[in-house]
């Protein structure tokens, strides 16, 4: 059968039209549909990085928001999303609440030069479009909850989402390894310390950038030890190219302060092991980052799968959970033990978790009372681990 050329077809709608002209509006109904359902087919199949880098692209200038006290996952996702934003000439401003304590993590901080700006107010953000990372639902300064983030990106479990974007993989050990398959996926090339961005074909993912999503990744999975999914392991080789081994050194060696290594010793020392779970109280604490410090030694030791470390700083205790067992699910443990005391807060995977238990009033209302404590917490943290509760 022979094939119409583009004026014989031209030709017969003519004459059809001619013979009915409502043929006309048929076609040109079919036709719209049709390029309605191609704009769609492309749209849903875009990949993730490439729909928030167009989504970036959308906006003069974004603030992208890290989790109160970041740690170095999430400022390596905000540096990762800033320079997808950099690529699409969009200006970024990194922004926190809190403080970056942890001796990793400062030095993360300070290696990399990641500028970062404190928050006090929900007046404080740099620009109305508002990036989320590594957490998804605002929080920690005034105003916070009146927030509505463009996007979202993270790994944690919880019920935030963004008005354009939404990305959480709670099977990831790492939002870095999130940011990481989204330079994978704009086709972006690790550039290897000794070379320049300008010297790689097409799009660079600089050096920098690479050390900090390696070592954000690391930092999250206990070194690919916790937690950790293939693509985080994926993320990782990709990387590798790309990262400078000196900086990586230097984040991950710092100085320890004295007192976390007094604090170390004490959770040593205190520690209450029944079967293979452990609890230890290290009491008072300047700095609440040498508790899941603590919790990392203590999960080292031998015969011990899980253990919950609790510190108090000014009044509010703090806890601090790791597991290597497949029968203690950390942040479950940790949602369970506080579950019947006011105020208290608790969460995360199944092999970390951490939680709050700020001061309570007195029934009268006059004066505020540290939370409760001693050999009843020790004993509810237990029941936990092994499912009583």
């Amino acid at each position: 059968m022979l094939q119409p050329d583009g004026a014989q077809f031209i030709q017969w709608m003519d004459d059809a039209v001619a013979l009915d002209p409502r043929l006309l509006v048929g076609v040109a109904g079919g036709t719209l549909a049709l390029v309605a359902a191609v704009f769609l087919l492309r749209r849903l199949r875009r990949t993730p990085g490439e729909r928030l880098t167009r989504l970036l692209a959308d906006y003069e200038s974004v603030a992208v928001l890290l989790h109160p006290n970041p740690d170095a996952d999430a400022m390596a996702t905000a540096i990762g999303v800033a320079d997808l934003a950099e690529g699409v000439d969009t200006d970024t401003t990194l922004q926190f609440t809190g403080q970056v304590r942890r001796q990793e993590n400062r030095a993360f901080r300070t290696v990399l030069d990641v500028d970062i700006e404190r928050i006090d107010h929900v007046s404080d953000l740099a620009a109305e479009a508002v990036v989320l990372v590594d957490h998804n639902e605002p929080r920690g300064f005034a105003g916070a909850d009146g927030v509505l983030p463009v996007a979202v990106v993270d790994h944690h479990p919880g019920g935030g989402s963004g008005e354009r974007f939404t990305d959480v993989r709670t099977d990831y050990g790492a939002c870095a390894s999130v940011i990481t398959e989204y330079f994978r996926e704009v086709g972006a090339t690790p550039v290897p310390p000794d070379r320049h961005d300008s010297e790689v074909a097409g799009r660079a993912l600089p050096t920098r950038v690479a050390t900090g999503l390696l070592y954000g990744i690391l930092s999250d999975t206990n070194r690919l030890t916790r937690g950790a999914s293939a693509a985080d392991f994926e993320a990782a080789s990709y990387l590798h190219e790309g990262v400078d081994e000196d900086l990586l050194t230097r984040i991950a060696e710092p100085e320890m302060s004295t007192e976390t290594l007094e604090v170390k010793a004490r959770a040593i020392a205190g520690r209450d092991i029944r079967g293979s779970f452990c609890v230890s109280d290290v009491g008072d604490v300047s700095s609440v980052d040498a508790i899941p410090q603590a919790a990392d030694e203590l999960v080292g030791l031998e015969g011990v799968t899980a253990v919950v470390v609790v510190g108090e700083k000014d009044g509010t205790l703090h806890l601090s959970g790791r597991s290597r067992d497949d029968r203690v699910h950390m942040g479950r443990t940790l949602e369970a033990a506080v579950d019947d005391v006011p105020n208290a807060s608790a969460g995360g995977h199944a092999r970390m978790g951490g939680g709050q238990l700020p001061p309570v009033l007195q029934t009268d209302g006059t004066r505020e009372v540290t939370a409760p404590r001693g050999d009843a917490l020790v004993d509810r943290l237990f029941d936990a681990m092994t499912g009583e509760v």
